[in-house]
């Protein structure tokens, strides 16, 4: 994974013989940061692992472009005047969700991938280029 806004990238084994590597886990919660406020938070490993899976479905080398991770509840309230697609109560400001792009792949191949997973929301942003996955309530909107 990139993140699109720092130009900072991470490519790590995070899971071996099912359990989490507490040091790469560490790694992913500062990469997802809120880039604004510079803020951390434990990021849900659901939501990793719904990326990750998703990921390993589209059988790419490719890592995703991280838009956005964790975002303080005022990144998310400066968002939200500013788009009508930003949730009030956001997932992001809980560390459960990823806006994310591949360049190698369409918004809706990546959507159904992540569909495929059955485990939380995906959202198809087509006029942005990117998807939304978080690990909620199973759910899906966008086109």
């Amino acid at each position: 994974m990139y993140s699109g806004r720092t130009g900072e990238r991470l490519d790590m084994i995070y899971w071996i013989d099912g359990k989490y590597i507490k040091d790469s886990v560490k790694e992913i919660n500062y990469f997802m940061r809120d880039w604004r406020t510079d803020q951390a938070k434990n990021i849900d490993l659901r939501a990793i692992d719904i990326m990750a899976a998703a990921h390993n479905l589209m059988d790419v080398n490719e890592p995703y472009m991280l838009l956005s991770g964790y975002r303080s509840p005022q990144t998310n309230a400066m968002l939200r005047s500013r788009s009508r697609g930003v949730a009030k109560n956001s997932l992001h400001m809980k560390g459960q969700a990823a806006d994310l792009r591949l360049a190698s792949r369409s918004v809706n191949q990546m959507a159904r991938a992540a569909t495929a997973c059955s485990a939380g929301g995906v959202g198809r942003y087509s006029r942005s280029n990117f998807v939304h996955m978080d690990c909620g309530v199973v759910r899906t909107w966008g086109g």
